[in-house]
């Protein structure tokens, strides 16, 4: 069972890694994208979006890994 939940944390890690890099992506394209957009434009990017999206998507992998890490260690004692 701890090798179920110590993958289960493996896969966690691997989701906010990939999440991280997702939204730093969309952030330099998004600055990349401010440079050349017309200043009287209103309203988030589709880029600035997805990174904002990206960014609660790794905060919530994290959260469910702290929170199976948490469960491991009350199974371990």
């Amino acid at each position: 069972m701890n090798y179920f939940i110590a993958i289960i944390v493996g896969v966690l890690m691997i989701m906010v890694v990939v999440s991280l890099v997702r939204g730093i992506v969309a952030f330099m394209n998004s600055t990349k994208e401010d440079l050349h957009r017309d200043p009287n434009a209103t309203g988030p990017s589709p880029n600035q979006i997805l990174q904002n999206k990206m960014m609660f998507n790794r905060i919530k992998y994290q959260a469910a890994a702290v929170l199976v890490c948490a469960v491991l260690l009350a199974m371990a004692r």
